[in-house]
């Protein structure tokens, strides 16, 4: 009789194990030991299963023929956990009867890009690209993004791939294991496949350039790559435009990432990449995230271009592009934004859900029913463009910018970065912005059993009913997330957390007493709900 999983060392796991490992359309864990509370549950046979899962599901999307051998790319970050999940997830793999590339350290938008190139030499297209990230997550975390040449696959698609791997998982046997192992020895080849990527990357600026070979020559750009996979972009993109880049910092993959996190959203990161720019005088600052899919930048003065910033200047780039097009953002974009996309660009500016994947879609869909949208883009730096497949892209988003550079150049108008912060000109930015997390108790007797989302729909929904009778406070006509609302000059959003069980309370004001006030409001409107720790939000405002 064949063994059992349990014969093989694997322990056994159910369903609900798997499926926390969900987070939204990505897969996520604890993949190494270190931090204390903290145990492995991302193991080397949960990713083997998972890798045999996504076969199984890629055959049925393909609908492939017994006789077809579907191929997949696979490529990591610098976390050091990517080798031996790469390696695991490889088995399941090939183990299913797939073809397998690895890319060793690669970016999470080339990975997608692998599934759209046609070029045998570098064994492209794949039928399905895995990217092993944790975005900007601490070093003991990893996971998986899965792609095929229709995009990013979503949450159902994540769902079905988990629920699959629970089965092969416990259905392992000491002989299913060695032959995965026989096989991927021969259905794993390795390719460079970021020499593509990034030729890709320096032929669009050249070509908005006029075909010039070096438009960028003369300027200097330091990129901050946060000891992530970002660091190609200096010397790979870059230098061959002619950019000079020195002062560049944090280049070298170190996934214990000992420097700052690699986070376009993280004040010390923003930190690092100013300070970069100031102390070598250059005329522009770039800084990913750890898979590259996130991005900001920084002009020659310091000022920063990320959150709602990137998303103003994406969109004047855009909107010069295409006059009128929708510009999908999501929830916690400001007021100001908003002012400036349609009155001084001409644009219209659709304020969605948070989420990267819900502003792409949500774009993708305005697209399908006649309402034409060019850009999608999130204040975490997740941009994404019609024009580039829909793809969040933080290496493109910033090739737009360089874009923008090259083509001034070349029409004879060079005032280095000034050209980008004169495209923000007229952004109304709030003086005081704060996020205050309330979280909800899901054992608290408040809940009556019931699910922390229908409490936190039930304290929205309360909240809703009260500010209707503030004459001071006017609801959002339009608003897709949460209860957002306007007064005292600024304005506020509770909203429900996509995947946690808390209410983030953005506020957005032009003084810290505004801000009292909008708080005030809503603690007038949540403090009987025994469910919801309110702390933080006595604390903001004062009555604790």
């Amino acid at each position: 009789m064949a063994a059992s999983a349990s014969d093989t060392g694997v322990l056994y796991l159910d369903k609900t194990d798997f499926l926390r490992l969900q987070n939204g359309s990505d897969i996520r864990g604890v993949a190494i030991d270190g931090v204390e509370g903290e145990p492995v549950n991302l193991t080397e046979p949960v990713a083997e299963a998972i890798g045999a899962s996504f076969a199984a599901w890629l055959v049925e999307k393909k609908k492939a023929a017994a006789s077809q051998h579907l191929r997949v790319s696979i490529g990591h970050d610098s976390r050091i956990s990517a080798k031996l999940l790469q390696n695991a997830i490889s088995r399941g793999l090939a183990g299913a009867g797939l073809e397998v590339v690895q890319y060793g350290l690669a970016s999470t938008p080339a990975m997608f890009n692998s599934t759209l190139t046609k070029d045998d030499s570098f064994l492209c297209p794949a039928d399905g690209s895995i990217m092993i990230t944790a975005s900007h997550l601490p070093f003991n975390r990893n996971g998986f993004k899965f792609f095929t040449n229709d995009g990013g696959l979503g949450k159902a698609d994540i769902k079905d791939i988990l629920e699959r791997a629970a089965d092969l998982y416990n259905q392992f046997t000491a002989e299913s294991v060695r032959n995965s192992e026989r096989k991927v020895s021969l259905a794993t080849k390795g390719v460079d496949y970021m020499i593509v990527y990034t030729s890709d990357l320096v032929k669009a600026v050249r070509k908005a350039a006029g075909n010039v070979e070096k438009p960028l020559e003369g300027f200097h750009i330091v990129v901050d790559a946060g000891n992530g996979a970002g660091g190609f972009f200096a010397a790979k993109v870059l230098e061959p435009l002619g950019a000079i880049t020195s002062g560049s910092q944090f280049l070298e993959p170190d996934g214990l990432f000992p420097n700052h996190i690699p986070n376009p959203e993280d004040k010390t990161a923003m930190k690092a990449i100013t300070q970069a720019v100031l102390d070598n005088k250059a005329d522009l600052g770039i800084i990913f995230d750890t898979d590259v899919d996130r991005s900001a930048a920084v002009d020659s003065t310091g000022r920063e271009f990320n959150r709602n910033r990137l998303i103003a200047l994406m969109s004047a780039i855009v909107l010069e592009e295409h006059p009128g097009t929708t510009i999908v953002t999501d929830s916690v974009t400001s007021d100001g934004l908003t002012t400036f996309i349609e009155n001084k660009l001409g644009g219209k500016h659709h304020r969605f859900k948070r989420g990267y994947k819900n502003v792409i879609d949500e774009a993708i869909r305005l697209n399908s029913i006649g309402e034409e949208s060019h850009l999608a883009i999130e204040t975490s730096g997740h941009g994404a463009l019609k024009e580039n497949h829909w793809l969040d892209d933080g290496a493109y988003l910033m090739v737009k910018i360089l874009n923008k550079l090259a083509s001034e150049r070349a029409s004879g108008m060079s005032g280095g970065s000034k050209v980008l912060t004169d495209l923000m000109e007229g952004l109304q930015e709030a003086a005081f912005a704060v996020e205050v997390r309330l979280k909800i108790s899901q054992n608290h007797p408040d809940l009556k059993g019931g699910s922390f989302r229908e409490y936190g729909e039930a304290v929205l929904k309360h909240l809703e009913n009260v500010i209707g009778s503030d004459p001071s406070l006017q609801k959002a006509p339009v608003n897709y997330e949460g209860v957002r609302v306007s007064g005292y000059g600024g304005w506020f959003l509770l909203r429900l957390s996509l995947h946690d069980p808390v209410l983030p309370l953005n506020i957005e004001t032009q003084s810290n007493d505004d801000a009292l006030k909008l708080g005030l409001a809503v603690f007038a409107a949540v403090k009987d709900f025994a469910g919801l720790d309110i702390s933080a939000l006595n604390k903001f405002v004062g009555t604790s």
